[in-house]
């Protein structure tokens, strides 16, 4: 049986941008407990410690979809390199001002400038969705790229922490600036795998984020992200309250093979089942996975706990993705998908803080009460969006969509009410679109980029629709089973033409 994973790299350059990205994309895991170990040495403040951590973390949050939109715009060899030296930049002036005792607000100051750090793991995602988009094998590289995120977010605190402590203080944050510097150049120095920009007619005001269905998909990251953070937590706590301090990195480590494990395995089959219901389905597993926590009473019992905890995390992150890919426009999948790792990055550090805030209070048992809220709220999340999701998937699929007189579909895929005609109709990027005269029409006629509907049912051809004599039918509907919309010879089809054979995937009804 062939590897589906080493068949992903066939592709020219996929080697090299994955290679680059996982380099580029370690810094994101390092910084954060990076700048809390070095100002905690330097300074001996955990609180301050803390404060600049949380602003470099909720700076990147807010900023890093917003150079992602900027990268769907512009393209990523445009935007990457001066985010990133931004963010190089102002790590480089924060390590100088702690080691040199800089006033605090210095820190703040600069720790929210190097939020400026470019969400590599969703650049990276992008270009292998421009690869494999709409082929089995873009599961997969999704697959890939779930256990990279849990490999990154396992490895690089360590390293960090290990950095600082062995070297000098500055030592982790140092590197971690390095990597992202050297990283991103060789990222961006890869031009045949980047996405191309997509263009539009006109600028879609406002965040991706706005949208309902991508909205439902961050908090539940976000909720998940929460648990992997309570684990990290409540593991040391766990052990040095069993008197096994040293258990602390078996029991980490366990989880990260029952989250690599299962990735890898979802990663190798094609699933079955729509992917709306997958995700409850792997949501509700994930919550399921949390309830055992408080039964345990040992080591042993807890590394068999978030082993399982672990086998439903990456399928949960590789099924978040996949619809993604499937809801959120093209011109904005960058966006979207940082947004997606925005969330889980936050939902770690939420879940870090309010566990310790926990165990401090209760014991390691208050810090398994985080992850249970969070899994409960993962899978009311997933319930309630399931019904959202499901009908964003069938019009990113191609459902019927109806297009009354005096509509003009933009190149974004965003529908302008023309006179008469009821605003809030949306049509999501690549449906079958139907033009027609009268309330009742069938799908299958797909309207290209420019395309305008005359108030009789005629096609007008925009700038991308090329006029070409093509199969005509009544009623003044030109229509072609292709992806792109020809006219007949001219601006209207003539009424008096015979209607075409229509294929089995379109037919036009007139009224």
């Amino acid at each position: 049986m062939a590897n589906p994973y080493g068949a992903l790299f066939a592709a020219p350059g996929a080697r090299a941008f994955s290679a680059a990205g996982f380099v580029a994309r370690m810094p994101l895991s390092m910084t954060g407990i990076g700048l809390i170990t070095m100002l905690s040495e330097l300074r001996g403040q955990y609180g301050t410690a803390g404060a600049v951590a949380a602003t470099f973390t909720l700076s990147m949050a807010f900023v890093g979809p917003q150079i992602s939109r900027l990268v769907d715009r512009y393209g990523q060899r445009r935007v990457l390199p001066p985010a990133t030296a931004v963010s190089v930049v102002a790590l480089g002036l924060l390590l100088l001002c702690a080691h040199y005792g800089a006033p605090v607000w210095t820190l703040f100051v600069l720790a929210a400038l190097a939020g400026c750090m470019p969400s590599m793991a969703a650049m990276v995602r992008a270009r292998w969705t421009e690869l494999y988009r709409s082929s089995p094998s873009l599961h997969t590289a999704y697959a890939l790229e779930a256990v990279v995120e849990d490999v990154t977010f396992i490895v690089g605190p360590v390293l960090s922490v290990l950095l600082c402590t062995a070297l000098f203080p500055e030592a982790g944050p140092l590197i971690a600036a390095a990597l992202l510097a050297v990283g991103v150049a060789l990222f961006v120095v890869q031009r045949g795998t980047e996405p191309p920009v997509r263009p539009r007619a006109r600028e879609s005001g406002g965040s991706a984020l706005r949208d309902g269905p991508l909205l439902v998909l961050v908090l539940t990251l976000l909720a998940g992200g929460t648990i992997v953070g309570t684990v990290d937590v409540v593991s040391v706590a766990f052990a040095d309250e069993q008197g096994r301090p040293g258990a602390t990195g078996a029991i980490l480590a366990v989880y990260a093979v029952g989250s690599c494990a299962a990735g890898l395995a979802f990663g190798a089959v094609t699933p079955r089942m729509p992917l709306p219901r997958l995700l409850v389905c792997s949501v509700l597993g994930t919550a399921a996975t949390t309830l055992p926590f408080l039964l345990v009473n040992g080591v042993l019992g807890l590394m068999v706990a978030v082993f399982f905890a672990g086998v439903f995390f990456s399928p949960t992150m590789i099924t978040i993705m996949n619809l993604i890919e499937r809801t959120v426009p093209a011109h904005r999948l960058t966006e979207g998908m940082t947004w997606a790792t925005t969330g889980l990055a936050a939902g770690v550090a939420a879940g870090s803080s309010l566990s310790g805030v926990m165990i401090d209070a209760h014991g390691p048992r208050g810090g398994f009460a985080v992850a249970i809220t969070a899994g409960a709220g993962a899978a009311v999340l997933a319930v309630l969006g399931y019904r959202p999701l499901t009908r964003a998937m069938g019009l990113a699929s191609g459902p019927d969509v109806v297009l009354a007189s005096g509509l003009e579909v933009a190149s974004d895929g965003a529908v302008d009410p023309g006179p008469g005609v009821a605003s809030g109709v949306t049509a999501a990027a690549g449906p079958d679109v139907v033009l027609a005269s009268g309330p009742e029409v069938a799908s299958g006629v797909v309207l290209a980029s420019g395309l305008g509907a005359a108030s009789d049912g005629a096609s007008t051809p925009g700038p991308e629709v090329a006029s070409a004599s093509g199969p005509e039918v009544g009623s003044g509907v030109a229509s072609n089973p292709g992806p792109e919309v020809a006219s007949a010879s001219g601006p209207d089809v003539a009424p008096a033409a015979p209607p075409a054979a229509p294929a089995d995937d379109a037919r036009c009804v007139t009224g």
